[in-house]
């Protein structure tokens, strides 16, 4: 961490708006190591221990969760959400510390599953560059079982209305299913709207549920019920680095 103003540094951790802070900040609210600072502009360095009203306020430049998406719910940030009367995912985030979150990507209002929410956007920014080709695993249940033929023109790539066809994925059925398939495991390396529901359509089927359960190295925890969400670890966030620095065949 730099070197932050104080009122910076409390409203970056969701304490209050920048005006309320500093009024806390001038009644005496907030002490640094030990001491009761008045001014909003004091600069609060590296392992600065900072209070609001006796509590101490620990700073994170950037976090990271693992939420299972439940259905109902819009993909995207509170700030970023046209219809303030709906429910976003990062309203899910009940202990974040960080105001400036947002999701990686985004899942349609009914598919369920893996999404990353961070303030990270340089992380972000790699996993969906369409350099990377960072690959996505859904799992699908289908309205009309398909063919093997239909799975082979599927991981060829195919027309979906778009200036060119879908890049080849691969398409697998699930353990135990036998053709005609009407479960299927897709994993895709592009991110084009209501993609895998449009490439159904293509071969003549259609999604009736949609779950992602990975993106790149992250595997959705399957301890995570819908709407549960945790922390990160070190060794997925790593992990998810190294992927999103190196560019993809």
């Amino acid at each position: 961490m730099t070197a932050l103003r104080l009122d910076k540094y409390l409203c970056d951790m969701g304490q209050g708006s920048r005006s309320e802070i500093k009024k806390l900040i001038r009644k005496g609210q907030v002490t640094v190591k030990g001491e009761t600072v008045r001014d909003p502009g004091f600069q609060v360095e590296e392992g600065d221990q900072v209070t609001l009203s006796g509590q101490v306020i620990a700073y994170h430049a950037y976090e990271y969760y693992m939420l299972n998406k439940p259905a109902g719910v819009i993909s995207a940030s509170r700030t970023d959400l046209r219809d303030q009367r709906q429910q976003c995912v990062v309203d899910l985030i009940r202990e974040k510390s960080r105001k400036d979150l947002f999701p990686v990507g985004r899942l349609d209002k009914d598919t369920v599953g893996l999404l990353l929410i961070t303030n990270d956007g340089a992380l972000a920014h790699d996993l969906l560059s369409p350099r990377k080709h960072v690959e996505k695993l859904y799992y699908a249940e289908l309205s009309q079982p398909v063919t093997q033929e239909a799975l082979d023109r599927l991981r060829q790539g195919v027309d979906i209305g778009d200036e060119k066809p879908t890049l080849p994925c691969r398409i697998d059925a699930p353990e135990g299913e036998e053709e005609p398939y009407g479960r299927l495991l897709i994993r895709i390396r592009e991110g084009r709207y209501h993609q895998i529901k449009r490439m159904l359509e293509a071969v003549g089927s259609s999604v009736t549920y949609l779950k992602r359960l990975a993106m790149g190295s992250l595997v959705l925890d399957e301890e995570l019920p819908e709407g549960g969400y945790r922390c990160l670890r070190e060794e997925e966030l790593q992990a998810l680095k190294s992927a999103g620095t190196l560019d993809k065949p």
